[in-house]
């Protein structure tokens, strides 16, 4: 079994698994692509100009540089990416974020009193935005960036209305026509 599905509980149904939105990964991108042939014209430059010990210097200084650069702006939040998954099952909402170190956060759906989305016009051409989750008693959470966030606005709304529901049920069993109900009537 894989990630998310060694996450989950016995009988608990993975129904949404996302990574934040692809443009959270476009100024790495670009990073990348403005480093590398600067990098490249910078050794270009070294070896066509110096010689001996001076060029060597240089075109190390050069590819370590460049390999720093690419490391921390690029490589960095390709990994911090790839290690965030948004998980939404039948019976709960799972964040899990990290490499080396790992944070997770479980709303449960019957905890779920509010849900929320917002996306400017940027976002909205994207199809991504901010899903803000109000648990009962907590500060609402904030997940930027969720892929189609409208659809998962309505799968987390759907889910959570249901979950109160089976709770509403539980607590309150169904009585029975022919039962007569004793309580006083405000018209």
């Amino acid at each position: 079994m894989g990630y998310p599905d060694d996450a989950l509980a016995p009988g608990e149904e993975l129904l949404l698994h996302r990574h934040p939105h692809w443009k959270a990964l476009i100024v790495p991108a670009a990073i990348l692509l403005v480093a590398t042939p600067l990098a490249g014209f910078l050794l270009g430059v070294v070896a066509a100009r110096l010689d001996g010990v001076a060029a060597t210097v240089l075109s190390v200084a050069v590819v370590v540089l460049w390999l720093a650069v690419v490391v921390w702006r690029s490589l960095v939040p390709l990994v911090s990416w790839l290690s965030t998954h948004f998980i939404v099952t039948d019976r709960r909402v799972l964040v899990r974020t990290g490499v080396l170190t790992h944070t997770g956060i479980d709303i449960p759906m019957g905890r779920i009193s509010n849900v929320q989305f917002r996306h400017g016009l940027v976002d909205r051409m994207l199809r991504t935005g901010t899903l803000v989750v109000v648990s009962a008693a907590d500060d609402p959470l904030e997940f930027d960036d969720i892929p189609e966030v409208r659809q998962v606005h309505a799968l987390l709304y759907q889910q959570a209305f249901d979950a109160h529901d089976r709770t509403a049920a539980e607590n309150h069993p169904a009585r029975h026509p022919h039962e007569e109900d004793t309580r006083r009537k405000a018209w």
